[in-house]
């Protein structure tokens, strides 16, 4: 039995050298990395102001609504987005969006004509079923 413990002491002697090496190593690396740090920043370029981002001319190309989505948003031709923004708009001034779950969409009947006759859709399925309505 004296030689097992004699074993297991010999094993943990290594193992608690290390544990105490260990906090001194991280000290010094910790001392080291803000002066990293502030070397970089220095050495940096400042960077050039980024151009301005282009629209894609087909997203922003007019589309124009059929009759029934031209009852809800307008008859004039839009892009896309406009036309969504135009729906969205409509549907919280009538306070169309399910109370429960936002993300449904309580359809009145200017809105069944839209989504086919559904009573209530997605917002995700709304707009699959607005570009059946564009042209």
């Amino acid at each position: 039995m004296a030689t097992k413990t004699a074993k297991k002491a010999k094993k943990a002697a290594p193992a608690a050298k290390a544990k105490k090496a260990a906090p001194a190593a991280k000290a010094k690396s910790a001392k080291a990395a803000p002066a990293a740090k502030k070397a970089t920043k220095a050495a940096a370029p400042k960077a050039k102001k980024a151009a301005k981002r282009k629209p894609n001319p087909a997203l922003m190309q007019p589309l124009q609504p059929d009759a029934v989505l031209g009852a809800v948003v307008g008859t004039k031709p839009a892009p896309r987005g406009q036309i969504v923004k135009k729906l969205w708009e409509y549907i919280k001034k009538n306070g169309l969006q399910d109370a429960k779950n936002k993300r449904n969409i309580n359809a009145d009947d200017k809105l069944k004509a839209v989504f086919n006759g559904k009573k209530q859709v997605s917002m995700f399925e709304m707009t699959k079923l607005v570009s059946g309505h564009i042209k």
